[in-house]
């Protein structure tokens, strides 16, 4: 629940502890580790394949890049730091992460799921994102092709 009330605290804004990317591609990705840390409290500093933010310029590509998340979260084997795994949308929940492909060819953004209704449709899965700034938006009020959805199953402590 952390990471859906960090989800909510800064989906109009930007922390200013952590660099703004928006500019330099999109800062969804971003946004949706800010929340993560938020509910999970640690990284992973394992250059190349961590996951960590320190500045603008220190920080693994997991932190930033769609794809990079995705391979993180469910990494394998496991090591310290939040742990995903690919669900089918019926299985989502508040503080998991969407990725969507809006060509069908790649994963182009990550918002976060901040609250699930009883019938769990597109219609009824709220986000909260970057790099179109929302809070409870409907899953369903975007145009994509293709849908991931990963499960944040839990976080290994150091």
């Amino acid at each position: 629940m952390a990471a859906v009330r960090y989800a909510h605290k800064w989906a109009y804004g930007r922390n200013p502890a952590f660099y703004d990317y928006e500019k330099l591609g999109g800062d969804c990705t971003n946004f949706a580790s800010q929340c993560l840390f938020a509910g999970t409290g640690v990284m992973n500093y394992t250059k190349d394949f961590g996951w960590y933010y320190i500045d603008s310029n220190q920080k693994a590509p997991a932190w930033t890049g769609v794809e990079y998340l995705h391979q993180f979260l469910t990494r394998d084997p496991i090591a310290q730091g939040p742990v995903g795994e690919e669900v089918d949308l019926k299985q989502v929940r508040p503080g998991d992460i969407l990725q969507l492909s809006f060509s069908g060819e790649r994963y182009q953004h990550t918002p976060v799921v901040v609250a699930v209704g009883v019938n769990i449709r597109p219609e009824t899965i709220w986000v909260a994102a970057h790099s179109y700034d929302a809070d409870y938006r409907p899953l369903s009020s975007y145009e994509y092709q293709q849908l991931r959805c990963l499960h944040i199953t839990g976080v290994v402590f150091p």
